[in-house]
């Protein structure tokens, strides 16, 4: 069996369905459930055995050795962090806990777990640490993409906070031998994707009538990965990939913020036209910027198809398609999600921004 963290959030719980769809190994979830981690991502499990939820924290260390212990997993795939580069910027210390701190005392508990295998099970076991782009900086309009090689420029508190648990990832490896693997990837869009981040924001407003508050000028680019693309990336990873070693994931898609909410707005004209006639383009509001806003992320992944074979299944086109289909057939989801916590969320981030 393997030992998923973070398995209730966006790309965590598309991995865990996209696991057991493909496989019966079982599925050891550990989600803190947090504001982004919601069981309700995973309601089609319900009743499967191959699925065990527990609900715990990574920086629990008496919790995760006892899971370790008791279930004896193959591999870890850690997706558990807090990723939202606005609430990074509000309440920087619950980076620090989850992502330093949290993934340190993982790293620990994972350590003594692994140093008691014996032969052919610790040779096999894996350690997966599911990161970002953003680690890396900003780019210009011109320069080449982020390799693997790239120096780590942190620009925010959240992506400062990934750097240093890649980090300590890479670290236990050159100091302990731990069997690691390390995956960067591009900004991710799909189902069950919690409507603070662009796409779900864009639409979940469009629909309800809201303004789409876009940052600035709309101009900053980001490479766009379809989740499900990711999840395949990182199973191929977790399965032929060089122990210590690090793999950026891209979709090679490369957007403008506002190319986004336009083709956002143009699918929903298409899918659920507004009852006006009238374009959603109409709702669009620019806001001032994000403090210290990256400009550029541009992910080369052409390690991960050279060595590995695997490249992205869905163009931009196709992906964001399937994406606002699902949104749309999923209204109960979206109105679940939207708690107090979440309005307060909004109005604490957007009010004064309008340009």
């Amino acid at each position: 069996m393997i030992l998923v963290t973070g398995g209730a959030g966006f790309i965590g719980a598309n991995f865990v369905l996209d696991w057991l769809a493909q496989s019966d190994e079982t599925v050891i979830n550990l989600d803190i459930l947090s504001y982004a981690g919601n069981r309700e991502n995973l309601a089609s499990l319900a009743g499967d055995e191959r699925h065990l939820f527990v609900q715990g924290d990574i920086g629990d260390s008496a919790l995760v050795t006892s899971l370790l212990i008791q279930y004896q997993p193959r591999a870890i795939i850690n997706f558990a962090a807090e990723s939202h580069v606005d609430r990074s910027i509000h309440s920087p210390e619950d980076f620090i806990q989850t992502n330093v701190v949290g993934t340190f005392r993982l790293l620990e508990a994972v350590r003594a777990y692994w140093s008691s295998l014996q032969g052919e099970v610790r040779q096999n076991f894996r350690f997966l640490h599911v990161s970002t782009d953003e680690v890396y900086g900003s780019l210009a309009k011109d320069d080449p993409a982020f390799s693997e090689t790239h120096r780590y420029e942190p620009n925010s508190p959240y992506s400062a906070s990934k750097a240093a648990s890649d980090h300590l990832v890479r670290a236990y490896h050159h100091t302990y031998g731990l069997p690691v693997l390390t995956t960067n990837c591009s900004n991710n869009y799909g189902p069950y994707h919690f409507p603070e981040k662009l796409i779900p924001l864009m639409i979940v407003n469009a629909l309800a009538g809201k303004h789409l508050p876009v940052y600035g000028d709309g101009q900053q680019i980001r490479d766009w990965l379809y989740v499900k693309d990711h999840c395949s990336a990182i199973r191929r990873v977790l399965e032929a990939g060089k122990v210590g070693e690090v793999y950026n994931i891209g979709g090679w898609n490369e957007k403008t913020n506002i190319d986004i909410v336009h083709t956002v707005c143009e699918l929903l004209d298409e899918l659920r036209a507004r009852v006006d006639s009238k374009s959603y383009r109409e709702q669009i509001t620019y806001v001032t910027d994000r403090p210290g806003h990256d400009r550029r992320y541009a992910v080369d992944a052409s390690k991960i198809e050279r060595e590995l074979g695997w490249k992205p299944a869905e163009t931009f086109d196709t992906g964001i398609r399937k994406t606002i289909q699902w949104y749309l057939g999923n209204q109960g989801w979206v109105a679940n999600v939207q708690s107090g916590a979440y309005r307060e969320w909004l109005k604490r981030n957007y009010t004064g921004r309008v340009v």
